[in-house]
């Protein structure tokens, strides 16, 4: 399966996002080891405040009030004071970096004797043990009321922080990629035969400004190319064909033998198809809306028409596919197709055998023409597409003016379609046109 490449927004935008998210990365880790050493201190300040309130409140106190304050202390902060024993079960404190600074303060302010632990006999808080006249106590302080030293609340805000810059990102690759995605589409309806709307050359980088006046003086040297090729081949047609129409009926009225004036005539009629393909090539394509076609009837409308003598015609036409496109320019490059047939798909004997078929594929209108004549050698189906190319005239048995298969190729890129050549064992030729956004 072959890799896709994503648009230019999606590769942007992800850029953007994997900078955002290194940068996050990299700042988590600096952020935690510049706020570790404050939020240290904070903790280590309130135990230090908690033992020295509860040892204070133990020696001068009133000991008949002593009971009572000690009740009072666990009920507002949750700190009781039980008596140490050497069989305590004690667990440190966690290997922290955070938590090593916060124990170090504590033993500098109440005596390096000072021990703090995790749990002590399976009870899990914060627990640091003190001494009064000689006796042994420890503080038990709940972990519920440290929660707010931890500093996860600015997570809240990275995270907030972080979906405003994916915004920002979505808002900067759009407006970035913008011109790019305008050009995009008008080169692409210029590669279909469709004259764009004029690029704005007066807004956004130098760049682009002067990338869009070029494309726009390209498009308007274009546009004239083809106007003048139209109105000189339209000239060509019209002095040709005078001559073309008296030298035919010269020849019916000049009592030649029948072989030279039927091998004459089929010169002119030549010469007249040369002329109608040059025509053809040069009428611009349309530049309206496309409307629904009905490739069915057109298809039978086309073999109907066409003269095919001696043909055995095949015909596998699905009913009612419909199209996006253009009317006209399709049934001009059907007819190009049954031409083609006709002259150059004829077996060895001289028979005409055609398999015309249309269908629909997953969602595409695919419309194939098959004959078994010479057909053409695999390498020649790229070239032969293009227009004055021409296959090799002792293998076809005709010569033409080598637009037959270009007129095809534009009306299929017209409507966003491909025409495909498929040389066939052991001879013929399939010609198939697959047109997208099947309606039906």
């Amino acid at each position: 399966m072959k890799f896709r490449s994503p648009p230019l927004f999606w590769r942007t935008f992800l850029l953007i996002l994997s900078l955002e998210l290194l940068t996050m990365a990299a700042a988590v880790p600096a952020i935690r080891m510049a706020e570790r050493e404050p939020r240290a201190h904070r903790l280590a300040q309130q135990l230090i405040s908690l033992v020295q309130a509860t040892r204070i409140a133990l020696v001068y106190s009133d000991p008949q009030r002593r009971g009572a304050l000690l009740s009072a202390l666990v009920e507002s902060e949750h700190v009781r004071v039980l008596p140490r024993d050497p069989t305590d079960e004690v667990l440190p404190l966690p290997d922290s970096a955070f938590l090593n600074l916060a124990q170090q303060e504590v033993r500098q302010e109440l005596g390096a004797e000072t021990r703090l632990a995790s749990r002590v006999n399976g009870v899990r808080g914060f627990w640091i043990s003190f001494s009064i006249d000689g006796d042994a106590y420890w503080v038990f302080i709940s972990r519920g009321m440290f929660q707010h030293t931890l500093g996860y609340g600015w997570l809240a805000w990275a995270a907030v922080a972080f979906g405003f810059s994916l915004l920002g990102a979505a808002l900067f690759a759009r407006h970035l990629n913008r011109p790019l995605t305008e050009l995009s589409k008008a080169a692409r309806d210029l590669g279909n035969w469709k004259i764009p709307q004029p690029l704005p050359a007066d807004t956004g980088p130098v760049e682009i400004r002067t990338l869009n006046e070029s494309f726009n003086r390209m498009v308007t040297d274009l546009k004239k190319i083809a106007s003048d090729r139209a109105v000189l081949l339209a000239g060509i047609s019209h002095d040709l064909r005078t001559p073309l129409t008296r030298m035919r009926l010269e020849v019916e009225m000049s009592g030649l033998p029948a072989e030279t004036r039927d091998a004459m005539a089929s010169d002119l009629d030549q010469m007249d198809d040369i002329v109608r393909q040059f025509l053809d090539y040069a009428v611009p394509a349309p530049q309206r809306e496309p409307e629904p076609v009905d490739l069915s009837a057109l298809l039978a409308e086309a073999l109907g028409r066409a003269r095919l003598e001696n043909a055995r015609i095949v015909e596998r036409i699905a009913p009612d596919v419909e199209i996006p496109g253009y009317r006209s320019e399709i049934l001009r490059a059907i007819d190009n197709l049954l031409a083609n047939a006709h002259r150059y798909g004829r077996d060895g004997a001289g028979d005409l055998d055609l398999e015309v078929t249309l269908a629909r594929e997953d969602g595409e209108a695919v419309l194939a023409i098959a004959d078994h004549g010479a057909g053409i050698a695999p390498e020649d189906a790229a070239r032969l597409v293009r227009p004055f190319e021409r296959g090799n005239p002792a293998r076809s048995g005709a010569a033409g003016a080598g637009l037959g298969l270009a007129i095809v190729a534009r009306a299929a890129a017209l409507h966003h379609g491909t025409l495909t050549l498929h040389p066939q064992a052991p001879h013929g030729l399939r010609v198939e046109i697959r047109f997208p956004n099947a309606l039906h």
